[in-house]
């Protein structure tokens, strides 16, 4: 096991976020954020504000900073504030207060008074799905409805008609915020027409690229700089509103200007994940055999339409094998906060519903809930010829089963005294990605080596995994190799995100370092050189010929050279036409729920999971952990409540709950390892996100096995418990 590099930086305080560059001269900004969640601003009077001690500047609609929309073929529009007077959602921000201190800005803002035109406003997905519209294309270009009828079925009705058993239900999931330890900052500094910008992002060099259009700024006069990410989970793959607006203040006061969101106004003036509404219907064979499965999901939309959580596309579509299947996916616009990728979109509300569904039929056919998983155990998704690279799927829940004392399991639970306790599990499944990444590879002189990449480590032990990698490639010891991130200077590295990391990164490496060995072996070769005219190979971190040997650094010292570099990029390539690639895990929870007060405790949690090679086992138990624990909060405490005028009722950390220490046990993690080299060279197939799937179902199969009840929505509250 290989501890984090940037541990000891994290722990004593001495790594730098965005937030803790400070410069000479710089001021500080404010956001001012809207207080009706639809209308118009029809005036806003800034005197007050302007007039307040320290404050250099206030932007508003009324008088804007010079921005305009940045657009990415990844992730499509950034919204960018005060571009026009139109307000869409309760907390969009609409203001902007620069002064010498943080404090004198927020009293500030606090002075400017904003007359609306309000509007009527719809804010309850419940309320909203009468006007649901068909949500746009899936990210693979799929249609947001589909159906794949076996020969002779005309319809999914028919093929549920004709199923001997058949469940049928609708599940619902909460909106979630991303609740990063890190809030959303960014510090800007303009130096000889250079913006340097400081500031936590899921890609350098995607915010840069963002920025740049933003300012309509040559790309080459933006550097984004974020060595240290302190949580991401999806909510900084797009550049935050401080980000645009430090910058564009910056360069119009020109002076640098620091702006960071309080924790309440990440609620709103970030993203969050959307609520979703999912009705399953499945028919099965009397001996389990799925023989239709029907997915309809809603997903709650901003009214700007720009994400919707593809429930049904992200799981019925892949998980289980049957004879007839029709998914579709539709959104609900409402007046809410922006949303976007959370950890997992799609799969884990998705799973939530479906793994319910599937718990719901082994009971309805008295049938082990993991015999019928295995029982529709699919060599490839549905409709599709492409099969799974490699899938050990029945060896998760073999080994899982044993190492959790499934076999122990009753259908109606057991009792511990005034503790009802059960048992749940379900299927977790991710899709496995690569994304384009480049990196770049130098050697020095003092036999050490330089791996450079612009993506970022928002948590997810990327640097240390840049660190194994490398050295494995050069064939020296990890402990030589320096690894680099967060630069947008830095060879693009892309979005580190939708678990893609580790295997985007590492096949560039894996590229990269022949290279950069063959450019030192033709320079060991050439004229005057110590291997000069001699047959030279590489070994163990040394150039060998002629029955000589020296290392690297030698070379390079000898032929006057302090450095030599190489790059090498990757991408998701003809493989991908081949085979379908998922990472796979069986979640198991164990629940106890008091028989008075009805409270549910958490009380063991296993998931064993195949995700192909393991480069980092410390880092990836920790990383499944972290998604394990994910998906408790949803289950039991994690949920965005939204008032009737739009406003967010919770958005504070004390009132949106999120699991202590004391809501978690022990969690046990294990791997079965099959390198997956159909997918990538290196074997690693993607596990940041697999660890949240599943385990909301898990937690309220079990409690099902506890009490009998079956809840249909999470969170799971304690009077969704109560006897009747």
């Amino acid at each position: 096991m290989t501890s984090r590099l940037d541990g000891p930086l994290k722990v004593t305080g001495r790594a730098t976020y965005g937030a803790d560059n400070n410069f000479p001269g710089m001021a500080h900004g404010y956001v001012v954020l809207s207080t009706i969640a639809h209308g118009e601003i029809e005036a806003m009077d800034v005197t007050a504000a302007k007039s307040a001690p320290g404050v250099l500047a206030v932007y508003s609609p009324f008088d804007p900073l010079a921005l305009r929309a940045p657009t990415s073929s990844l992730l499509g529009e950034t919204w960018v504030p005060m571009q026009d007077r139109n307000v869409a959602y309760y907390g969009q921000p609409i203001g902007f207060v620069v002064a010498e201190t943080y404090e004198q800005a927020r009293d500030a803002a606090m002075l400017v008074e904003v007359s609306y035109r309000a509007l009527p406003a719809l804010t309850s997905l419940r309320d909203g799905l009468a006007t649901a519209e068909d949500a746009p294309p899936a990210m693979d270009g799929s249609p947001p409805s589909l159906s794949v009828l076996a020969d002779g079925v005309e319809s999914i009705e028919d093929a549920l008609a004709a199923s001997p058993v058949v469940v049928e239900a609708t599940y619902a999931t909460a909106g979630q915020n991303h609740a990063a330890m890190e809030p959303h900052s960014a510090v800007a500094v303009w130096d000889s027409g250079v913006l340097t910008v400081y500031s936590g992002t899921q890609g350098a060099d995607l915010q840069a690229a963002d920025v740049a259009s933003a300012l309509r700024e040559e790309p080459a006069s933006v550097h984004s700089v974020n060595p240290f990410v302190g949580g991401a989970f999806g909510g900084k793959g797009k550049t935050s509103i401080p980000t645009f607006l430090a910058a564009a203040a910056a360069r119009a006061l020109d002076r640098p200007v620091k702006t960071a969101l309080s924790r309440e106004q990440v609620f709103t003036a970030t993203a969050n994940r959307p609520a979703t509404v999912q009705a399953i219907s499945l028919g099965a064979e009397r001996n389990g055999t799925l023989n239709a499965i029907r997915h309809d999901s809603w997903s709650a939309t901003p009214m700007d339409r720009s994400f919707v959580e593809p429930t049904s596309h992200g799981t019925s579509r892949e998980w289980y094998s049957t004879r007839n299947l029709a998914i579709s996916q539709k959104m609900v616009p409402l007046n809410i906060p922006p949303t976007t990728f959370m950890r997992a979109p799609g799969e884990a509300p998705g799973s939530f519903a479906l793994e319910s569904a599937i718990d719901e039929l082994a009971v309805a056919l008295d049938l082990d809930p993991i015999e019928l998983r295995q029982r529709n155990n699919s060599a490839a998704p549905p409709g599709r010829d492409l099969q799974w690279s490699s899938k050990h799927l029945d060896e998760c829940f073999r080994v899982g089963a044993a190492r959790f004392g499934w076999s122990e399991r009753t259908p109606q639970g057991r009792t511990d005294g005034d503790w009802l306790v059960g048992l749940g599990t379900a299927t977790a499944m991710f899709p496995a990605m690569r994304f384009p990444a480049t990196v770049g590879i130098t050697l020095h002189d003092d036999d050490t080596a330089e791996v450079a990449t612009s993506g970022a480590d928002p948590g997810t032990g990327l640097l240390t995994v840049l660190s194994l990698v490398g050295g494995e490639s050069l064939d020296i010891a990890p402990e030589k190799v320096t690894p680099r991130l967060g630069d947008s200077s830095f060879p693009a590295g892309g979005m580190s995100g939708g678990s893609t990391a580790t295997a985007s990164a590492g096949s560039a490496i894996m590229v990269a370092a022949p290279r950069v060995i063959d450019d030192l072996l033709a320079l060991a070769s050439s004229p005057g050189a110590p291997f000069e005219g001699a047959e030279v190979s590489y070994a163990d971190g040394r150039v060998l010929g002629g029955g000589a040997s020296m290392t690297f650094g030698e070379v390079l010292h000898a032929v006057g050279r302090p450095s030599i570099t190489a790059t090498g990029s990757s991408a998701a390539g003809e493989e991908m036409t081949k085979h379908s690639f998922s990472s796979f895990g069986a979640q198991f929870c164990e629940v106890r729920v008091h028989r008075w007060t009805r409270e549910v405790r958490v009380s063991r949690m296993l998931g064993v999971f195949d995700a192909g090679r393991i480069i980092n086992a410390q880092a990836a138990r920790s990383q499944i952990m972290g998604g394990m624990i994910w998906g408790v909060s949803a289950a039991l405490h994690e949920g965005l409540e939204t008032e009737a005028n739009g406003r967010t009722a919770n958005g504070d950390l004390a009132s949106y709950l999120v699991p202590v220490n004391a809501d978690i046990p022990d969690v046990d993690v294990h791997f079965v390892e099959h390198p997956d080299t159909l997918h990538n060279d290196l074997g690693a197939r993607g596990l940041g996100e697999i660890g949240t799937v599943g385990m909301a179902a898990a937690v309220a199969n079990a409690v099902h096995n506890a009490t009998g009840i079956r809840v249909r929505h999470i969170p799971i509250m304690i009077e969704d418990l109560l006897p009747e």
